[in-house]
């Protein structure tokens, strides 16, 4: 079993997840936005990450968390506080 293998047993397609997701245009802009896990429709037997209607891969390069809180602490540990910066959700 590989390290993706690894990190997809943690999620079921279904799964709703936050992920810090930073800005591709602007490097340093990072919100918290919602997310779906789901079948990879051009690999069934993997899944991904649905996220502005594009399918990743899920791996331990993104940062998936299964619930708010957890996004928002690890947002505050590496970002500081989100008081005025954009939510998105």
């Amino acid at each position: 079993m590989d390290v993706h293998e690894a990190y997809d047993q943690q999620y079921e397609p279904g799964d709703i997840v936050y992920v810090i997701y930073r800005n591709p245009h602007i490097q340093n802009v990072a919100n918290i936005q919602e997310a779906a896990i789901v079948q990879n429709p051009d690999h069934e037997e993997e899944i991904s990450l649905f996220l502005y209607e594009t399918y990743y891969p899920v791996s331990d390069e993104l940062a998936i968390f299964k619930t708010k809180e957890e996004a928002l602490e690890a947002y505050e540990t590496y970002f500081g506080d989100l008081e005025g910066a954009n939510e998105l959700w």
